[in-house]
Formats: structure tokens, C-alpha cells, sequence
């Protein structure tokens, strides 16, 4: 029986971190891409509701993936298991930029999400000279995702009561800063 390429990188139920990268999403990634898009779980804090078909998926990576201004898969062994992406503010807004970051649901507690985000700070602010704060907003409920970028040296700043609509319910949600200045971890 062959194991999954991604999973043969794993140890004691860790992924060795020198295997995790971040790449452009292509197509041929559709399959991997749709393990994560199609699951619920996944699904719960992100503002999209899971995929239930593959040309849904094709669609996006076809449509949105190309224009949006930077988005990577995040990769183990060079095989998609969750996606990353910074997307900028303009006019007087464009010292700050917002991340996120979505993971297979069966690589969650692993490091990788962790790694990748570091990965994001360690290349972003030579990319874009003119940023200056990278922010992340989290659902309170979500205290996983809270923790990843605690873990990547992000500051919590506070809650925002109230602050995002996501399928229908109002959310409070956690603001996370990391600025160029600040140590990357």
C-alpha cells in the first residue's frame, strides 16, 4: 500500500517543518485543493461555505487564483494541503495588509499552519516594502488559529465586538498585528 507523499514526511504525527513551502495554486492541484474546500469542518470560520462539486473548484482556482494579488498553496512535499494568502489595503491604508490561511482539517495540530505563516512574514515585507503591519482578524471561537499566530509572533491587540457578518451570524473577532519591525520568529 503506497502512503500519501505528504503524510510520508511526517513523524510521531508532526511533519518535519524543512518540508513545508508555499507556491503558486495551480490547476493541477484540483484534487488536493478540493480536500479542504469540500470539508465542513474547514468551512466553519471561513466566509465561503464548503464546495460540493469540483467544477466549483476548478472555477475558483480558474477565476479568482489568478487575480488575486498574492495566494499560495501551502504545501507538504510539494503537495497542496492548505492555501495562504495577504491581501493588501490601498490609498492612505496601503501600510497594512490582512493574512489568512486555511489547512486540511487532517493536518490541523501539526506545526504546518504555523510554519507556513512564518514562511508569509519572513518574505512579505521584502516583497512589499511599503508594508508596514500585517494584520490577521480570527473568530473568538476559533482559539486553533488564535494560537498559530501567537505561535508566529503576531500580537493580539483586542476584540472587535460585533465586527463581521459570516453566514448569516455576527461575529466578534480577534485582531492580530505583526509589523515590519517587529522580530520575525
Amino acid at each position: 500500500m503506497e502512503s500519501d507523499s505528504s503524510e510520508s514526511y511526517m513523524k510521531n504525527g508532526f511533519v518535519e517543518l524543512s518540508h513545508i513551502s508555499l507556491r503558486p495554486l495551480e490547476l493541477s492541484d484540483i484534487d488536493d485543493f478540493m480536500v479542504w474546500v469540500s470539508d465542513p469542518k474547514v468551512a466553519r470560520f471561513c466566509p465561503w461555505e464548503s464546495y460540493t462539486n469540483k467544477e466549483d473548484g476548478i472555477n475558483y482556482i480558474k477565476t479568482k487564483v489568478p487575480q488575486h494579488p498574492w495566494l499560495r498553496a501551502i504545501c507538504v512535499n510539494n503537495r497542496p494541503v492548505g492555501a495562504t494568502s495577504v491581501r493588501p489595503n490601498s490609498g492612505n491604508d496601503m501600510c497594512r495588509a490582512e493574512l489568512g490561511y486555511v489547512l486540511a482539517s487532517k493536518y490541523w495540530g501539526k506545526g504546518i499552519a504555523t510554519q507556513a505563516v512564518k514562511i508569509v512574514t519572513k518574505t512579505i515585507f521584502d516583497e512589499w516594502p511599503h508594508l508596514e503591519r500585517l494584520e490577521a482578524l480570527v473568530d473568538v471561537e476559533n482559539v486553533a488559529s488564535q494560537r498559530v499566530l501567537e505561535k508566529a509572533g503576531f500580537k493580539r491587540e483586542g476584540v472587535l465586538r460585533k465586527y463581521f457578518i459570516m453566514k448569516g451570524s455576527t461575529k466578534d473577532m480577534v485582531v492580530f498585528s505583526l509589523l515590519s519591525t517587529d522580530p520575525k520568529t
